[in-house]
């Protein structure tokens, strides 16, 4: 409800009444969907200062370590309720009951498998292709295989390929680590839970009985929570913007791993360990903090610190937790693991981190828990997009319910020639 005016001045002494809109929390908005008729734009790049919808689904408020979904804080969910519990939430509004919880696992289970003809998608693929191209190739291609759930104006339909899209993409990601390495793949397992059916899948083989462990399946089903959603972020924006034309939702997933897979973006993780591979030993360690204090220095410890959360990462808190508990489990000897402990440790305690409030993010931690369970560093962006996928859905499902969800086209400020005179190619 808008029960305030912004008045706008506007050149030539004309003005406009805008009315301001109050949402549930964060900042106040300013409607300006009438200035066009006044003929003018308003110029905000990147969107810093635009709410682009409405939405009830996730809220961030970085400056005060602030993560809800649905209004059950980020801490809460990732240590009382599961990856499916979560995926329930965001679609539904509510956390599900013991019932509904073990229906919507049971609904899930019984849509892991894929269609057998899509394997053979990937033999298409060079071996050494990244996982990411062929995970945003075979998403796309699941819409000439589930034909019967295009219809994104029907909402069973909806249902049916949100379903669909959450169960089999543990499958698909799994499908390209192990077409990645050479191994072959693994049939999804309905007597496991969503975590361990995937670590099935990615380190099973054939020739011998793997058992998943519990403290890594914990741990890999609290990554999928803590990274489930994170409000209007790049990919979610791309999901919106693609389903705004009635794109079916495979094509739409496609292309929220597309924009996932920018380093700006999914890869922070990659470039975690990647920044721990360059420093190598912990005897080196000063020699970075060094640089990365100086300014004139293009180092920067990834990891630390957050663009959003100006405060601290509310999800580092469990995935430090979590972290800690995966390394005590598996008591795996890494140098770059010992690097990425020392670091942390002067992250918490060294006065210039602590100032700038640059403490490990959730980025940091569940980069070394995966690194450390064995999983290579170009399968860490497939992870947070099989994990987002419940999120992309669940926003693309909010948009189709909004009355006038069509987004047009972008405005833009125009700044190239006038118009020329025209120049006969032949004769010049």
């Amino acid at each position: 409800m808008a029960d305030q005016i912004a008045k706008l001045e506007l050149p030539n002494n004309d003005s406009i009444e805008l009315p301001v809109k109050q949402g549930t929390a964060g900042h106040d908005v300013i409607d300006i969907s009438k200035l066009g008729s006044k003929g003018y734009f308003t110029f905000d790049p990147g969107f810093l200062a635009t709410a682009s919808c409405e939405s009830a689904i996730t809220y961030i408020d970085g400056a005060k370590g602030i993560l809800t979904h649905r209004g059950y804080p980020i801490y809460e969910l990732a240590t009382q309720s599961s990856y499916l519990d979560v995926c329930y939430l965001l679609l539904d509004g509510e956390l599900p009951n013991k019932q509904q919880s073990e229906e919507f696992e049971s609904m899930v289970k019984n849509h892991t498998m894929i269609h057998d003809q899509l394997t053979a998608f990937f033999r298409g693929f060079r071996r050494d292709a990244h996982p990411m191209a062929m995970l945003c190739g075979v998403t796309g291609a699941l819409s000439a295989f589930y034909q019967d759930s295009l219809d994104v104006n029907d909402e069973k339909h909806r249902e049916i390929a949100a379903f669909r899209l959450i169960s089999k993409m543990p499958t698909l990601a799994a499908m390209c680590y192990k077409y990645s390495v050479g191994q072959p793949f693994i049939y999804p397992r309905n007597d496991l839970s969503y975590a361990g059916n995937f670590l099935s899948m990615m380190f099973a083989v054939p020739c011998e009985e793997y058992k998943v462990n519990p403290v890594v399946e914990k741990a890999m089903d609290r990554i999928f929570v803590l990274h489930a959603d994170h409000e209007q972020n790049a990919s979610t924006s791309t999901v919106r913007l693609a389903g705004s034309s009635g794109a079916n939702p495979f094509a739409c997933i496609a292309a929220g791993i597309a924009s996932l897979w920018g380093p700006a973006h999914g890869g922070a993780n990659e470039a975690c360990l990647n920044m721990l591979e360059e420093i190598g030993s912990v005897d080196r360690i000063p020699e970075f903090i060094d640089r990365a204090k100086d300014k004139e220095d293009p180092f920067r410890l990834m990891g630390f610190g957050h663009r959003v959360y100006k405060n601290f990462d509310p999800r580092a808190k469990v995935m430090r937790e979590t972290c800690h508990e995966v390394l005590e489990e598996l008591n795996i000897q890494d140098p770059l693991l010992d690097v990425a402990m020392e670091l942390e440790r002067i992250a918490l305690e060294d006065e210039y981190f602590v100032s700038k409030k640059l403490y490990p993010n959730v980025d940091f931690y569940s980069g070394i828990i995966m690194k450390a369970i064995g999983i290579p560093t170009s399968m860490f962006t497939v992870l947070f997009a099989l994990s987002r996928t419940v999120g992309w859905i669940a926003h693309w499902k909010e948009m189709l319910d909004q009355p006038g969800h069509r987004i047009s086209r972008p405005r833009q400020l125009y700044t190239g020639s006038e118009d020329r005179d025209f120049v006969d190619l032949d004769k010049r």
